[in-house]
């Protein structure tokens, strides 16, 4: 029951709080100097504030009220204009310590624009600390020449006090920018992140597809004069290709134009159609469309994993079937999947004479295009990742892709 009433005395601070923070730096800015305004004017608040001339007190009078109201109604612009708030607020309180009028809660008006210059005064920072100090020097010589008690010692003990004002609002302003540059950099290394992992998506899909469709587009001519009856088949699966070609390039194209909470959810829908191990016989029915002979194997049963193992394991087979296509056409490819104890084992090795071409290694420092970019992909999962040629002849390429049982 305690703890409950407890919650329930929380959350009734924090409403308010809240409705605090929501409000414009105007709105604010203006309550702020209302209450300073209306503090200055509460009995048993007249006399706290500062105080530097200890100069015989004076009653108070009609423009002893202007000067009252002069340190504290401008501090409402603290934010937007704190050097001109600064100005009017500092010669408000040295003309209420020339004049020995008695000490006022108004006179936290200058403490506050003083704050208030230093975090917010984007330019002539240097400026006005020249002219602040000229200032106050002027101000210390005319308090001495009416007969003001205070000592050297005293004027710099109170300038040393203002200061530390100015240097807490420059503290915070540094931070603020620190924060700033931060979460600039933070979101640049995100954009740039994304482009590269855009880029490498592209780069599968596009040359995968376009090989594909090169392939079948060249056997359909061949078979123009030595197989008319079967050219249509070839074209088929062209027009077929092409059609999956346009779906994945539309959906990336959704995914770079889409900017803040529509980015999210085109991010989310991206995992959801991502391609995953299910669809790897699809895939290498369509490789076989092309024309090249392919072998295909799963061994172990296959456990549910997140969409980025499902996506990086997808995208190894594709682009390795890619490559057999384009280094090793019509040579005999193999394509095995083994599911261990948290590792998804993947191999895919071409026949090939000794000479064969292979394809370029990976670059770890490559620019994420194709083996290259697999291998990144793959070591951000903490996985291993090779590919060249074999001693026997033709190429392969393994990979080995952690993930924790039971992942989603």
């Amino acid at each position: 029951m305690a703890t409950a009433r407890a919650s329930a005395g929380l959350q009734s601070l924090r409403a308010p709080y809240h409705w605090w923070r929501q409000q414009k730096s105007v709105v604010q800015d203006a309550v702020l100097a209302l209450t300073l305004t209306g503090l200055a004017f509460v009995p048993n608040l007249a006399h706290v504030g500062g105080q530097i001339g200890d100069l015989p007190q004076r009653p108070q009078n009609a423009p002893a009220l202007v000067l009252v109201l002069a340190q504290t109604l401008p501090t409402a612009a603290r934010r937007r204009r704190p050097a001109g708030t600064l100005a009017v607020v500092a010669i408000a309180f040295a003309a209420h310590q020339a004049a020995g009028l008695p000490t006022t809660f108004a006179s936290l008006g200058l403490y506050l624009a003083l704050y208030s210059a230093g975090a917010h005064e984007p330019r002539h920072r240097r400026d006005v600390v020249v002219v602040l100090s000229a200032g106050y020097a002027v101000l210390a010589l005319t308090l001495h020449r009416l007969g003001s008690p205070q000592r050297l010692m005293d004027y710099l003990a109170f300038y040393l006090f203002l200061a530390a004002f100015w240097l807490v609002g420059r503290t915070v302003r540094k931070h603020r920018i620190q924060e700033a540059d931060r979460r600039r950099l933070v979101a640049e290394v995100a954009t740039a992140t994304e482009r590269a992992r855009i880029a490498r998506e592209l780069h599968d899909v596009v040359t995968h597809h376009v090989t594909a469709m090169v392939i079948q587009a060249d056997a359909a001519q061949f078979l123009l004069t030595s197989a008319p009856e079967r050219a249509g088949e070839s074209l088929t699966s062209v027009s077929d290709t092409g059609r999956r070609a346009l779906t994945d390039l539309r959906h990336l194209l959704g995914v770079l134009e889409a900017t803040g909470e529509s980015a999210r959810a085109q991010q989310t829908t991206e995992h959801d159609r991502s391609p995953t191990l299910g669809q790897m016989g699809d895939l290498v029915d369509q490789t076989r469309r092309s024309g090249q002979p392919i072998t295909f194997t799963e061994r172990g049963e296959r456990p549910p994993q997140s969409a980025e193992v499902e996506l990086a394991a997808y995208r190894v087979v594709q682009e390795a079937l890619t490559n057999a296509v384009k280094y090793a056409a019509g040579h005999q490819t193999h394509v095995q999947l083994r599911y261990t104890e948290g590792h998804i084992e993947i191999s895919v090795t071409t026949d090939g004479p000794p000479e064969a071409p292979a394809p370029d290694q990976p670059r770890p420092g490559g620019g994420g295009r194709g083996l290259g970019g697999l291998h990144a992909r793959v070591i951000m999962l903490d996985g291993h990742f090779g590919a060249g040629p074999r001693p026997e002849g033709g190429f392969e390429v393994r990979a080995t892709i952690p993930f924790q049982t039971g992942q989603v």
